[in-house]
C-alpha cells in the first residue's frame, strides 16, 4: 500500500500522458468537426443551387408543353446544369458521409480511451486514497496527495465535457443530413456514445464528492468536532457558481446498508446534530470547492438493541454528507458520501474500547464489504503491524521485534512459539481479561500508549525506555551488570504504570509503578534524578546523559515563596533506607533545591506525607518492589519546627 514519492511521480506522469493522448485525439476530432461543418455549409449552398435548377427545368418543360416559346437548346442546357449540380451534390454527400463516419469513429475511440483512465482514477486512485485515509486513523503516514488526484479529475472532466459536446454535434449533423441522404450505419451509435459520456460525467461528479477531513472516529456527545467535504471538480462546469447546500446526518449500520443498496440517501438521522448544514464555497487560489463544518456537535444518539456481549462501544455509525445541484441546464446530480465508521461515546472512560473497535475496523475492513463487517479472527502478524503503526504515530517511535514478541505472548497467552502463523480473535484482543487480571490486552496496551504519548514521549523516542519486558527478563538482564544499573519497564499488574528496576548487591529491585498522575506532578527525569543510587541506564549509559535534557531547571536553591506568602513545597521521590552519592553535580545532597535543615523523608505514619501513592510490594523471585514520595520540606512531628521557617504560612 505504501506509495513513495518516486512511484507517485511515475503514476502521475502515466495518467497525464494518457490524458494528453486523449486531448490530442479530441483536437483532431474537433478539426474533423469543423471540416464537416464547412462541408455542410457548402452542401447546403449546393443543394440550394441544385433545387433552383430542378425548378427551372420543370418550369421550362411546362412552358414547352403550353407553348413553343422555350427553345429545346435552352431546356437541354438547364438539364445539363441540373445534372452537373446533382453530381456535385452526390459527391459532396459521399464526402460528408465519409467524414461523419470518420468523426463518429474518432469519438468512439476517444470514449473508449476515457473509460480506462476514469476507471483508474475513480476505482484505483480514489479508492486507494480513501483506504489510506482510513489507515491514517491507525497512524498510516504515506497518503496519496488528494490535490494531485483533483488535478487529474479536473483534466478528465474537461475531456469528457469536450467529447460529450462533440458527440452532441455529431447528433445534430446526422439529424440535419438525414433529410437529404441515407447516413452510414456508424451514426446508430451516436446515442450510445452520448449516454456513455453522460454516465462518465455523472459518475465523475458523484465519485469526487469526498470527505477530506474525517469526523473523529471516536465521537463524544456534546463535544464539538470538525469535518470538511470537497467536490474535486467543483471548479469546472460552473458548478461553483451555484453554491450547493450540504446537509449532514448520522446513520446507523442498517441505514448505511440501505443507502448503499439504493445508491441514494434515505431514512432519518438516528441522532441529533447541531450546525449540520453548510454551503459549498470556491477558493480560487487553492482551487478548492468545499464546505468546512467547524462546530458540529452530536447532542443525542439512538442506539440499536444490544445482543449477547455487545456493548455500546461495539456499535458503529457513519456521518452522511449529501447535496444536490445542476450541471448547466441539463443534468441534476445528487451527491453523497459516508464517513469512516464512528463509535459514539458519552464518557471518557469508554475511550479504550471505542478505539479498539475503530482500530480493528480501520485495519481489517475489506474493500466492497457489507458495512460494517470485519473478520472476527485475523493473523497476529497483521495485528502486530497495526498496533506498531498506532504506537509509532502516537509516541514517535515504533516497537522493536522484542517488544512485539512480548505483546504477542501477552495477547495470545502463549510463550516460546512462532507467533507469525498464529491467529488472534477479537475477544482475545479486547474482550477477555488477561490471566489473573481484571483488564484486557487492549486495555493494557492502550493505557501504556496513552502514558507514553502524554508523559514519556521524549525518553521513549530517544530509546531510553525499554518498556515491553517481563520482570523475570529484566531481573536476568540487570543481575549481570554493576550496582546502580537500571531500566524502565511498563508494569504488568497496573494499567498505565512505569516502573524503575535496578540492581544493587546482586539483587534486583523495582519501584512501585509511576502512574500518569504521578508523572504529571513530577516528570520522569526529575524522579530519576531524585534517586542517587541509580546511575547507569541499561546497559551502560550515564543517567544524566540519557535524561539530563529533561531535568527541570532549578533556581539556585532559593526557597520558592509564592505571592501570597506561602512556601511552595517540592515533591521528590524517596525510598526509605536508600541513599547514595549525588548525581547532580551540586554537592553531596541527594535532593537539590531544598531547605538544607528541613529535610524529611517519609518513613512512618506519624509524619506528614503526600497521598501521591502508597507503599507497594510485589516480590517476584528476589525482586522487591517498593517506593514512596515525600514533600521536600521537614514538617517534623512538632508544630514548633514551623517557627524555623521564619514567616512562612501553612
Amino acid at each position: 500500500m505504501e506509495v513513495n514519492g518516486k512511484s507517485q511521480e511515475m503514476e502521475n506522469n502515466g495518467i497525464m500522458q494518457q490524458m494528453e493522448l486523449i486531448s490530442n485525439h479530441a483536437e483532431r476530432s474537433n478539426e474533423i468537426r469543423m471540416k464537416i461543418q464547412s462541408d455542410i455549409d457548402s452542401f447546403n449552398v449546393l443543394y440550394s443551387e441544385c433545387s433552383k435548377y430542378t425548378q427551372r427545368v420543370q418550369n421550362a418543360k411546362i412552358q414547352r408543353m403550353n407553348s413553343s416559346s422555350v427553345l429545346p437548346e435552352i431546356e437541354c442546357k438547364l438539364i445539363q446544369e441540373k445534372e452537373l449540380h446533382e453530381r456535385q451534390l452526390k459527391a459532396k454527400s459521399l464526402s460528408l458521409n465519409n467524414s461523419i463516419c470518420v468523426y463518429i469513429n474518432k469519438l468512439n475511440e476517444i470514449t473508449n480511451l476515457i473509460s480506462p483512465v476514469q476507471n483508474y482514477i475513480i476505482d484505483n486512485s480514489l479508492i486507494q486514497w480513501k483506504r489510506q485515509q482510513q489507515l491514517a486513523g491507525n497512524g498510516y503516514k504515506y497518503m496519496k496527495d488528494i490535490d494531485v488526484i483533483q488535478t487529474w479529475c479536473e483534466k478528465l472532466c474537461d475531456l469528457i465535457w469536450i467529447t460529450r459536446s462533440q458527440i452532441k454535434e455529431a447528433n445534430r449533423f446526422s439529424m440535419n443530413l438525414s433529410r437529404y441522404f441515407e447516413l452510414p450505419p456508424s451514426c446508430e451509435i451516436i446515442n450510445t456514445l452520448l449516454n456513455m459520456t453522460t454516465q462518465y460525467l455523472s459518475s465523475l461528479v458523484t465519485s469526487t464528492f469526498v470527505i477530506t477531513t474525517q469526523p473523529p472516529q471516536v465521537l463524544k456527545t456534546n463535544t464539538r468536532f470538525l469535518a470538511e467535504v470537497r467536490l474535486l471538480i467543483g471548479g469546472k462546469l460552473n458548478i461553483h457558481k451555484t453554491s450547493p447546500v450540504v446537509k449532514v446526518s448520522i446513520v446507523n449500520e442498517a441505514q448505511v446498508n440501505q443507502i448503499i443498496r439504493r445508491n441514494k440517501p434515505c431514512g432519518e438521522s438516528c441522532g441529533e446534530l447541531l450546525n449540520c448544514i453548510g454551503k459549498m464555497e470556491y477558493h480560487p487560489v487553492r482551487r478548492h470547492f468545499s464546505t468546512n463544518f467547524r462546530s458540529m456537535q452530536l447532542k443525542k444518539i439512538k442506539r440499536t438493541e444490544k445482543k449477547g456481549t455487545d456493548s455500546v462501544m461495539d456499535e458503529k455509525f457513519s456521518i452522511l454528507f449529501s447535496s444536490t445541484f445542476c450541471i448547466g441546464n441539463e443534468l441534476q446530480v445528487e451527491v453523497w458520501n459516508l464517513s469512516l465508521p464512528v463509535v459514539v461515546i458519552v464518557h471518557g472512560n469508554q475511550d479504550p474500547h471505542a478505539w479498539a473497535t475503530v482500530i480493528w475496523d480501520n485495519a481489517f475492513a475489506k474493500l466492497g464489504r457489507i458495512p460494517f463487517n470485519v473478520p472476527d479472527k485475523v493473523p497476529w502478524r497483521n495485528v502486530a503491524e497495526t498496533i506498531n503503526m498506532k504506537f509509532s504515530a502516537a509516541t514517535g517511535r515504533g516497537l522493536s521485534e522484542d517488544s512485539l514478541t512480548f505483546l504477542a505472548e501477552k495477547a495470545l497467552r502463549k510463550q516460546n512459539v512462532d507467533f507469525n502463523h498464529m491467529i488472534i480473535s477479537w475477544s482475545q484482543f479486547c474482550k477477555e481479561p488477561l490471566p489473573q487480571r481484571s483488564f484486557t490486552f487492549w486495555d493494557w496496551f492502550y493505557s501504556v500508549m496513552k502514558l507514553t504519548k502524554e508523559h514519556l514521549k521524549g525518553p521513549w523516542t530517544d530509546g531510553a525506555i525499554m518498556g515491553f519486558i517481563k520482570k523475570s527478563d529484566a531481573e536476568e538482564m540487570l543481575t549481570r551488570y554493576a550496582t546502580g544499573t537500571f531500566l524502565l519497564r511498563f508494569s504488568d499488574s497496573e494499567l498505565g504504570g512505569l516502573t524503575v528496576a535496578w540492581t544493587a548487591s546482586n539483587d534486583v529491585f523495582s519501584l512501585q509503578p509511576f502512574s500518569a498522575k504521578d508523572l504529571s506532578i513530577r516528570n520522569l527525569a526529575d524522579r530519576l534524578l531524585d534517586l542517587p543510587y541509580i546511575t547507569k541506564l541499561y546497559p551502560n549509559i550515564d543517567k544524566d546523559l540519557a535524561f539530563g535534557k529533561y531535568y527541570t531547571q532549578s533556581s539556585n536553591n532559593s526557597v520558592p515563596v509564592t505571592n501570597n506568602g506561602y512556601v511552595k513545597p517540592l515533591l521528590v521521590t524517596h525510598v526509605p533506607g536508600w541513599s547514595g552519592p549525588s548525581t547532580n553535580g551540586q554537592g553531596t545532597n541527594s535532593y537539590p533545591n531544598t531547605l538544607q535543615n528541613h529535610l524529611f523523608h517519609e518513613n512512618s505514619l506519624g509524619n506528614y506525607s503526600t497521598n501521591e501513592t502508597s507503599v507497594y510490594s510485589e516480590p517476584e523471585n528476589n525482586m522487591t518492589t517498593f517506593g514512596n514520595y515525600s514533600l521536600e520540606m521537614d514538617f517534623s512531628s512538632s508544630l514548633n519546627d514551623m517557627s524555623q521557617l521564619d514567616g512562612a504560612f501553612f
